[in-house]
């Protein structure tokens, strides 16, 4: 039976509506019967409300926006729930490689420019420098933009000294390393990421591989977590099974159209999520159907 549904993403230009094209595209290649239309919003803190009060049935949220939803940080626990973890998002500043910049102290008091104004990547930024003793609005010429696509161009004109993002193939970074004269990435040192971690425990060490980035010959280390494509509330266990059965067998086609397609798993999901009861049931169905054990 036919089912469509659709899906918030966030501002043009970030990573998540170049994601939802992906998965969208990979699904009508193995799914015909199942339509997902995409949705552009200001990125993850307006697709939890508009998931909550059943205005869109799917929607890309990113980690940390998602982990004080589901925890009640600060608010009531949301019924939200996941369907799909994305992808793992390392956060990291990204410079140009000219910038007598080369650690996060350096950047004290300049302007950066920390992402469209809604998304999570703001978020992510803020627990990594409170975690290091730092605030956004405190120690930085914080910038926030209408859109993220602005972003890349604000650090090749010298607006901001640097751009706050994550993850692997974000297009933000990639644009900026594309530029001419290359790129240089900032992440804290080995002992500011386990300064970072005791304060924030949920915060995961994640890698961003080497060649992630046009230039970037060496893998760096940072911290960051899942993103996850969650559902409203009110969506049918049959038809997240749905979508969790098309996105299992879309797998390798989100994989060879983007590179952090590739954690887009099953498996993943089942690992990532932070409590079985987090995930959907429909989707914990087809999770065990798998024989995958959701911890």
């Amino acid at each position: 039976m036919a089912l469509t549904l659709t899906l918030a993403t966030a501002t043009p230009g970030g990573g998540f509506p170049v994601y939802g094209d992906a998965v969208i595209a990979a699904i009508r290649e193995v799914d015909p019967t199942l339509e997902i239309a995409p949705r552009n919003t200001k990125g993850s803190t307006e697709n939890v409300p508009l998931l909550e009060t059943n205005a869109v049935d799917l929607a890309l949220v990113q980690g940390e926006v998602a982990y004080e939803a589901l925890q009640g940080v600060g608010r009531a626990p949301s019924p939200i729930r996941i369907v799909a973890a994305m992808y793992s998002t390392p956060g990291m500043f990204v410079v140009r490689a000219d910038s007598p910049a080369r650690t996060i102290e350096d950047l004290r008091g300049k302007p950066v420019a920390f992402g469209a104004r809604g998304s999570g990547l703001v978020l992510l930024a803020r627990y990594v420098l409170d975690g290091f003793g730092l605030d956004q609005e405190r120690d930085f010429q914080a910038v926030y933009l209408d859109r993220a696509g602005d972003g890349p161009a604000m650090v090749q004109d010298g607006r901001v000294a640097a751009l706050w993002g994550g993850g692997v193939g974000w297009p933000g970074f990639t644009a900026v390393a594309k530029a001419p004269g290359g790129a240089r990435f900032i992440v804290p040192d080995a002992q500011g990421l386990k300064k970072i971690q005791a304060k924030h425990a949920f915060l995961k060490p994640l890698t961003v591989p080497a060649g992630s980035y046009p230039g970037q010959d060496a893998p760096i280390a940072s911290l960051g977590s899942w993103s996850f494509i969650m559902a409203r509330p009110g969506l049918a266990d049959d038809a997240a099974y749905h979508v969790a059965k098309a996105l299992h067998r879309a797998e390798a086609g989100i994989a060879r159209r983007l590179p952090q397609g590739k954690e887009t798993t099953a498996a993943n999901t089942a690992a990532a999520a932070p409590r079985p009861d987090l995930i959907h049931p429909g989707v914990r169905r087809y999770l065990t159907e798998l024989g995958l054990r959701t911890r």
